[in-house]
């Protein structure tokens, strides 16, 4: 007779989380690379030593929230402050390998608004990809198909 686990990979995976003191710890320079065109870089801009062009250099803790970062990117991006623009986030590693973790959307609250680059396992060294995309060419929120 098989017993198959009811425990997740996710929950395997959940380490309770530090919180950072920001009056003590110094913060971490997050290497930002943002798109406007709602796609993440290709992996081969990052290979051999090669980041893309467009870099944003954020001084922040690993206690960071997503939405933290989406209003520190629309600082520097005005056209990303209009309503609806959706943040598509992945972390890219040194290998380079590729993982999404979340998005958010300006001007409305969702899941991953509280997601933090710690829960993501992020590590000092990794660059953060961001895909922006404008509301008119926003991919739908997932939940929200027709009403029937």
């Amino acid at each position: 007779m098989a017993v198959e686990s009811r425990v997740t990979q996710e929950e395997i995976k959940k380490e309770p989380e530090k919180p950072v003191d920001r009056e003590k710890t110094c913060p971490l320079l997050l290497r930002v690379f943002t798109t406007t065109n709602g796609r993440h870089h290709r992996m081969d801009e990052f290979g051999r030593g090669n980041v893309p062009s467009s870099e944003l250099q954020i001084y922040t803790w690993l206690d960071a929230t997503l939405k933290e970062l989406t209003s520190l990117v629309k600082e520097v991006y005005p056209e990303a402050r209009k309503k609806g623009t959706h943040f598509g986030f992945a972390i890219v590693y040194p290998d380079p390998k590729v993982k999404d973790i979340g998005n958010t959307v300006s001007g409305r609250k969702g899941p991953d608004d509280a997601m933090t680059l710690q829960s993501q396992r992020f590590r000092i060294g990794d660059y953060l990809d961001i895909a922006i995309t404008p509301p008119n060419r926003a991919p739908p929120l997932p939940g929200r198909m027709r009403p029937y």
